[in-house]
Order: C-alpha cells, then sequence, then structure tokens
C-alpha cells in the first residue's frame, strides 16, 4: 500500500502508523494456473486490518482497499473501502458500530438501525478479508449463527476436512458453507482451531484463492469441495424433482404455436417418459393416463430457451422457476461444463438441458481463461477437434483470438459440422467476422463497436463498454453504411444475440435501480435486492448519464430494427439465471416486438439456432416434454412471462413456488396445478388408451415425414 495512503487511512480512524503488523498473503490464480490477482491482509496489534484487493480477468475487475477493526464480539466495529468495482464504479463505502447504534453509507445507499447483540455488517464491494472475519465470528458461536445487518441472518456448518501439503508445509483445513447471503451457499477453506481463518476460496472450474506458497493444493481442494457441493445438490434435486410416473395427461392448457406465434384452443396434452406423445382436444375422453394435471386454462409454452449463459451447479432452480428447460453455454471451464450435462441427464442436478458452445481465446494479457486458450492454427483446430467428439454443435471465438488466423479456424469449424459465433477480435470490425465467416454474433455492443473503432481502438478493456455508451446515441441508423450492414446480417442471416438486459447497467447509475430487475426486485431476499442498486459504470454526472441513456437507448431501437429487417434475433442472458431472460423478453418487447413473437424467439429461434428443433422448440408429438404453465397471457402482456406456475421437463413436474422457497424468493404464483392420480380402468380401455395415443404420435410423425 502507498505509505501516504496508509497514514491517511490511519488518521482518519485515529491509530497509529506505526503498530507491529503482520501480513498474510493470497494469490489468486485462475483455472488455467494464471495469476489473476492478489489479496495482501495488514493486521496490526492494535486492532486495526488493512487489505489491498486486485483481480483482473478478461480485461476488468475490482481493485479495493479497506481498512477497519473487529469488536470484542469478533464483529466488525469499523469498515471502510475505497477503489474500483469490476467494470470501473466508484467503491467509497463506510460502516460503523457505536454502542448499539449500527451506520452505513457508500455511493448508493445510506442507513442505520439498532442492533442488540452481535451482528455482522456485509458491505456491498469488499474483499474476501471480510468472509474471514465472519468465519472466525461465527465459529465461536453455539449455534454458528448471527444476524445480518442490514437484514437476514448468517450461518455456517463444516462440510469437510483434510491435511493439505505444499512445499514441506502441512496445514489441517475445513470446508465451511456459509449460507443467507446470495442465493446459494458460499463455501470457504478455512484453518482449523478455536479460531479458524480464511485459507483459501475455490470457485470450481474458474479460480482460486490461497495463501502464499498453498496454491498448488488448489486441485485437491476444489476436488474435495465438488463432492460436498455434489451431495447438497442432489439433496436438492431429490427434494425439489417430482417424477412422473406413467402416462399422464395435462388438461385444458392453451398451447402456444412457436411456429405461428399464436395461442390454439384448449388442448389435452399427453407425456410419457419425458415426450409429449398425443395432443388431443380438450375434453376428449381420457384414454390410458394414470395421471391427469389439470392446466386450468393456463397458457402452456415450449420450455424457453436462455441462448446466452455461462452455466454453474448452484443455479439450475432460478432457471427452472422461469421456465428455461434448455440453456446454451457459451464459454465455460470445459471439465465442468461436462459434469453438470452428465449430472443433469442422470437427474442428480436441479436444472436446465444444456447445448454448450466450445470457448476458443488467444493468449494476452487481457485473455479470458475458460475453454481452450491457443496460440496458433493447429493449436486452435486441435481444440476444434476435442469440441466435435464432444458434442459440441457451436465454436464461440472470443476478444483475443488471433485474427490473422480468424478465416481459417473459421473455415475448419465449419468444416467440422460447427456454426460459429463469438465476440469480434480486437483489432477487427464485426465486420470483418461476418467476412471470415461468423454464424453469430454475441452482444448488442459488440455489433455497435463496428461503427466506432478505429484501428488501435482496445476492446479487450473497458473501452468495450465506455465506447459504446458515450458514443451510440450520435449513430444515424439511416446512414448508408448502416442500412449496408444490416443488409449485409439480412443477406447472410447472420444471427445476433444482443444479451440487451444484461447491458442495461451501461446506463445504470449508482444507487439507481437496474431496470431488468425493477419488476423483481420486491421478491428478492434482501441482499439480493440491495445489489440491484449498485451500479458498476463510473457515472460522474446528469450529463454522462443522459448520454449513456441514450446510447442505451437506440441500441434497443437498433436490435427492433434488425428484427424488422428479416435479421435472426435469438434471447439470451450473460446475467442472473432465470430472471434476466424474462428482462430479455421485455426488452425485445421494448424494441418493438409483439409479446408472442418475443416469445417465439426464445422458443422456436432457441430450437434453430442450437439444432435442437427436432425434439425442442415447440409443443409437437413426438417431442421433448419441456413444458411450461404460465398464469395470465404473455403473449399479449409480456411481464405475464414471470408467472411460471409449472415446469415440466426430463420427465419431472417441477413448481417455481418450491424453488422460490427454497431461495427466499416471494413467489410469482399463488395457487400451482398438481398431479393426480387417475382411478384404475378395465384392462381392455388401457390398451385400446395406449394404442390410441400411440397411433396419434406416429401417425404425426409421418406426417412430418
Amino acid at each position: 500500500m502507498n505509505r501516504i495512503l496508509a497514514l491517511a487511512i490511519a488518521a482518519a480512524f485515529g491509530v497509529s502508523a506505526h503498530a507491529a503488523t503482520t501480513t498474510t498473503r493470497y494469490d489468486i490464480h485462475v483455472e488455467n494456473g494464471k495469476r489473476a490477482g492478489e489479496q495482501v491482509v495488514e493486521r496490526d496489534d492494535d486492532g486495526t486490518t488493512r487489505v489491498r484487493y486486485i483481480f483482473k480477468d478478461n480485461g476488468r475487475g475490482p481493485e479495493l482497499t479497506e481498512q477497519f477493526r473487529v469488536g470484542a464480539d469478533g464483529t466488525i466495529s469499523q469498515y471502510s473501502v475505497k477503489g474500483n468495482s469490476t467494470y470501473g464504479a466508484v467503491v467509497d463505502e463506510h460502516f460503523e458500530r457505536s454502542g448499539n447504534q449500527a451506520t452505513w453509507r457508500s455511493t448508493s445507499e445510506k442507513g442505520g438501525r439498532a442492533v442488540n447483540g452481535a451482528a455482522i455488517y456485509v458491505p456491498l464491494n469488499s474483499s474476501f478479508e471480510v468472509a474471514s472475519v465472519a468465519i472466525t465470528a461465527l465459529a465461536a458461536r453455539p449455534d454458528a449463527s448471527m444476524p445480518l445487518l442490514p437484514s437476514g441472518t448468517l450461518t455456517q456448518r463444516k462440510l469437510d476436512e483434510v491435511e493439505v501439503s505444499a512445499g514441506g508445509k502441512t496445514q489441517k483445513v475445513q470446508l465451511l458453507a456459509q449460507t443467507g447471503i446470495g442465493m446459494s451457499p458460499q463455501f470457504y477453506w478455512a484453518t482449523t482451531g478455536d479460531k479458524p481463518r480464511l485459507f483459501a476460496v475455490v470457485i470450481p472450474g474458474y479460480m482460486t484463492l490461497a495463501e502464499q506458497g498453498w496454491a498448488e493444493v488448489g486441485k485437491t481442494l476444489a476436488a474435495r469441495q465438488k463432492v460436498s457441493e455434489t451431495r447438497m445438490l442432489t439433496d436438492l434435486a431429490a427434494q425439489l424433482q417430482h417424477p412422473l410416473q406413467g402416462l399422464t395427461v395435462i388438461r385444458n392448457a392453451r398451447v402456444f404455436d412457436s411456429e405461428k406465434a399464436t395461442v390454439g384452443k384448449p388442448s389435452d396434452v399427453y407425456v410419457l417418459r419425458g415426450r409429449i406423445t398425443a395432443i388431443l382436444p380438450a375434453g376428449s375422453p381420457v384414454r390410458g393416463a394414470v395421471n391427469d394435471i389439470d392446466a386450468a386454462g393456463r397458457i402452456m409454452l415450449p420450455g424457453l430457451f436462455d441462448m446466452h449463459g455461462h452455466v454453474g451447479r448452484w443455479e439450475g432452480g432460478l432457471n427452472l422457476a422461469a421456465g428455461v428447460t434448455t440453456v446454451r453455454d457459451m464459454g465455460n471451464d470445459n471439465a465442468q461444463v461436462q459434469q453438470i450435462i452428465d449430472e443433469t441427464a442422470a437427474g442428480k442436478l436441479l436444472g436446465p438441458q444444456v447445448v454448450p458452445a466450445g470457448f476458443l481465446e488467444g493468449e494476452s494479457p487481457y485473455s479470458s481463461n475458460g475453454g481452450f486458450v491457443i496460440k496458433d492454427l493447429p493449436q486452435a483446430k486441435n481444440a476444434i477437434d476435442w469440441y466435435a467428439e464432444h458434442g459440441y454443435p457451436q465454436l464461440k471465438i472470443y476478444n483475443s483470438f488471433p485474427k490473422a488466423i480468424l478465416k481459417e479456424t473459421v473455415a475448419y469449424a465449419h468444416s467440422r459440422g460447427m456454426r460459429v459465433s463469438g465476440h469480434v477480435p480486437a483489432g477487427l470490425r464485426a465486420q470483418d467476422a461476418l467476412d471470415a465467416g461468423y454464424d453469430e454474433i454475441q452482444h448488442i455492443n459488440q455489433v455497435m463497436l463496428n461503427f466506432l473503432v478505429t484501428p488501435t481502438t482496445e476492446t479487450r478493456t473497458l473501452e468495450r463498454f465506455v465506447l459504446p455508451s458515450e458514443k451510440v446515441g450520435s449513430l444515424d441508423f439511416n446512414s448508408p453504411a448502416m442500412k449496408q450492414f444490416v443488409a449485409t446480417l439480412k443477406a447472410k442471416q447472420t444471427v445476433i444475440d444482443p444479451t440487451l438486459a444484461t447491458f442495461a447497467f451501461l446506463k445504470q447509475r449508482d444507487g439507481d435501480l437496474n431496470e431488468p430487475f425493477a419488476n423483481v426486485a420486491d421478491h428478492m431476499p434482501p441482499d439480493i435486492k440491495r445489489g440491484f442498486h449498485v451500479g458498476t459504470m463510473k457515472i460522474a454526472d446528469d450529463a454522462t448519464l443522459k448520454r449513456y441513456e441514450k446510447s442505451y437507448a437506440k441500441m434497443v431501437e437498433f436490435v427492433g430494427r434488425l428484427y424488422k429487417e428479416g435479421v435472426p434475433i435469438v434471447a439470451g442472458t450473460d446475467e442472473m439465471a432465470g430472471f434476466t431472460l424474462q428482462a430479455e423478453l421485455e426488452l425485445l418487447v421494448k424494441a418493438g416486438l409483439t409479446p408472442a413473437q418475443a416469445i417465439q424467439v426464445a422458443t422456436r429461434n432457441g430450437a434453430k439456432y442450437t439444432r435442437t428443433s427436432h425434439e425442442r422448440g415447440s409443443v409437437t408429438p413426438g417431442k421433448l416434454a419441456d413444458l411450461v404453465l404460465v398464469d395470465g397471457d404473455p403473449t399479449k402482456n409480456i411481464g405475464d412471462i414471470r408467472k411460471v406456475a409449472a415446469v415440466i421437463t426430463r420427465g419431472h413436474v417441477i413448481y417455481p413456488q418450491e424453488i422460490d422457497k427454497a431461495l427466499g424468493i416471494a413467489p410469482f404464483v399463488k395457487d400451482a396445478p398438481v398431479v393426480r392420480a387417475l382411478p384404475p380402468v378395465s384392462s381392455n380401455i388401457v390398451h385400446g388408451g395406449n394404442e390410441g395415443v400411440l397411433q396419434s404420435m406416429t401417425g404425426t410423425a409421418r406426417h412430418r415425414h
């Protein structure tokens, strides 16, 4: 830390700058072993702790400087953090507890409350050392539980213990799970003994923070952590997935036709072993079914597609609760995504089906470090071969990919039967990616940069966000260059994956509620709702805010123009699972699509561009029974897309109400349709019923062929 800054902070807290100090250093490595940051913790013998935290991956990341004191009860009594968030927003937050009064303020909020007894303050931006304080404090509590500030309760339990060795040293460490912050457990490796503290943080498939000198034990800790997480996830799946045993009829459902973007007359839909076997007019005699579900006139949608996810093992419930039954993964740790696919198929993981896109990046100081990071064409071809052999239908190229081999790489992926999409590599424009053979472009900012970059623009830094925010508002969409670009997209049928909801952060001022989450914020746990108000861009004044708002509005407008001109659009998120897809559909409607067209994009288009139309994307006999029952009518009011009453997928029925309750979310619907066992009928009727259903299915199949 800068000595002058250290003296200033020490003076602000009224402590001596000459207190004896002990220092603990943590190194941060991403999955491929690249060092991506550090956390340096300095503890003075007068009770002051200072932390310097920096993490950089993919050309962005936070830089924070903290100082705090711990009170007699083991919780933080004074806290201050300054710096910048992941996307450059100013971080300036303070907390203080004096007696029974706690007060806090940041760039986005100001508050206070009376407190009796110990309580843990949760900063909006912090290093992992704050979690270390909580580890020690909770270990001293008989019930390992403590109130949170501003609200909530934090609990901690031990999952595992192991002795690790590195560099001639041996250390016994324990795996702890904390619940109460966020919507999934937070896992920490801690020392053992009376006063445990943070030893390591492992995010399997992504990164490891570990005490300096212990990085090599990261793989051991990750493997053991996955075992513990698997036990918890398997229990959760068993609790929230309800198997459909035998032929089931969903009665009186109004089925959305994803080809015509219309709602049909009420129908009875038959499901057996995870597939649709027949669709009959509502009220037809029930033939052979052993269960029924009364849809009570609800809209039935095909399962929705999120076409831009980065799947994790804990977020699947959020997707399913939103009616998302398929996620296209657009970049991940390869082993992690393969594990998720296997666990989901086996019914051990609560989550949507995954269609993976192979991530391909080039080496640079700005590299993102998932998938394969390559140097040359032979390495690129080797990666493509691996993806093709593992069933990936698509390749995603990223920011630092070597532009000199782009065209040859795209051609080789095409020769292996793969679609190609991605960001636009640094030094190129979107038009260059089209010329190289891209089938699809991710993100509206990557499209807009086509008209903004110069040969020297560094699009691997925050400039890829700042430049569109500053300049898109002044673009003329009727200019010859714009019209020609759109005409090229149409002629080539290049797909655009705009992720509009994700990029709403470009115009969110710190303290304002981020637009995509405005309609769900009041349903969320308090700490999640609080986070929706934290801005990520550096918006210093009203003039900047107005420019950024205008630019974002024009990005939304441009997507509508693309759709009207016949350019294919898909609905993706790259943000909070489930809820962001719903917001994306609202923004497509804001861009000019009808609600039914937006749902068509999230169903038919999703299936088409994941190459799964033969089994997904419509409610059709013979296809997978990925079905969503929705209250209201989202084909008229797109906001009703949040009113998911039940989801059927992979032979299970799933109730969003139950998922919401497990995650601390206030449900969006009151009543859910239940599975009811039907009384047995005579064997000859059962035989005739099954035969009739089979004929209905095979007859439709013959007609299709």
